[in-house]
């Protein structure tokens, strides 16, 4: 089991903005899985992987090849408070799934 997040490298988060877009991509995802996802994720130690996403376009493809695939996933947008305008897609996650299945999905991508 395997959760991926991509995070764009192209708005210019800085790191604590990273860290918190990457969260809650983390927990939006995880919330969308059933129980029996959630439970052998939990159980498996809650594999988690951030990857390079070089822009929304790419995130948006993403989340619908991740939906093609049954996995739940998670397209997030900045609320505007702080550096970003309101609205801006800044991660998805996608998982938890099989290892395998999330790799289709994402295993093409840079570590962060």
């Amino acid at each position: 089991m395997k959760q991926a997040i991509v995070a764009r490298t192209d708005v210019g988060m800085g790191q604590g903005k990273l860290a918190a877009q990457v969260a809650h991509a983390s927990l939006s995802a995880y919330e969308k899985a059933d129980k029996r996802t959630r439970d052998r994720w939990k159980s498996g130690g809650q594999k988690k992987v951030v990857l390079e996403g070089e822009s929304e376009r790419q995130l948006h493809e993403l989340s619908e090849i991740a939906d093609g695939r049954g996995l739940p996933n998670a397209l997030i947008r900045d609320a505007g408070h702080t550096q970003l305008e309101s609205g801006t897609v800044t991660a998805l996650a996608v998982g938890p799934g099989d290892e395998d299945v999330v790799d289709r999905v994402t295993g093409e991508l840079s570590l962060f």
